[in-house]
């Protein structure tokens, strides 16, 4: 069995990213930067008959990300997916004039360099193996910057870039980088944008590994 890795787990569509996972026999990782909700996270899956494992990581020390990935290929078995899943910072929506570069920093760090540390981890597993998915959850910021949001526009631009060279470096190599682009909220009920909506482009990037990147919506929307 193997196993998926979601980073910045969350309650929405970390969850239903796990349980659609799950449902496919994969086991799961929950890392996030809160533990106490990664441990409660945990917990309802566990009580759902999944196999969860949970870590905490530090966003200014890419290292610990490092390490909670090790930690879970050493109890779970070999990460087939990692799934990036960065929430914003609530301090750092801001205009961009307003915007510091400590903040720019700070942003940076969360949406880039953690998972950068965790691909440079997870990718010799899946070239020894000859498969793997690298899946990257991006808002619309990062095809179409807010000025009420400079460090993550800028943040989540870079993060679209980073995931774009590795789909065209590592597809030769037969595995697969996907995008999904979250145009809207991401809420129960929604037509396109409901958590299991999205846990299922998610699980479909995986297993049909169609094109680098996909909207949940129009782009227009």
């Amino acid at each position: 069995m193997t196993a998926l890795a979601i980073i910045g787990a969350d309650a929405l569509v970390g969850m239903a990213a796990a349980r659609r996972f799950g449902l496919e026999g994969h086991r799961i990782a929950l890392i996030a930067r809160s533990r106490s909700r990664v441990d409660a996270l945990a917990s309802q899956l566990r009580g759902e008959g999944l196999t969860v494992c949970g870590y905490s990581y530090d966003v200014r020390n890419p290292a610990s990300v490092s390490a909670a990935v090790e930690r879970t290929a050493d109890a779970l078995g070999p990460i087939e997916v990692l799934l990036h899943n960065p929430a914003p910072h609530a301090g750092l929506l801001r205009p961009v004039l307003n915007t510091h570069p400590a903040d720019f920093a700070t942003a940076v760090a969360a949406s880039l360099h953690t998972v950068a540390a965790a691909v440079q981890h997870v990718l010799p597993g899946m070239r020894a193996r000859g498969k793997g998915s690298l899946l990257f959850v991006n808002r619309s910021r990062a095809v179409r910057p807010s000025f009420g949001r400079g460090g993550t526009s800028v943040a989540f631009a870079g993060e679209d870039a980073y995931a774009e060279l590795l789909h065209r470096t590592l597809a030769p190599e037969n595995i697969h980088v996907g995008q999904l682009v979250l145009l809207k909220t991401v809420r129960p009920g929604h037509a396109t944008h409901h958590p299991d909506a999205v846990a299922e482009r998610l699980w479909n990037a995986h297993s049909e590994r169609i094109g680098f990147r996909v909207f949940a919506d129009a782009l227009n929307a």
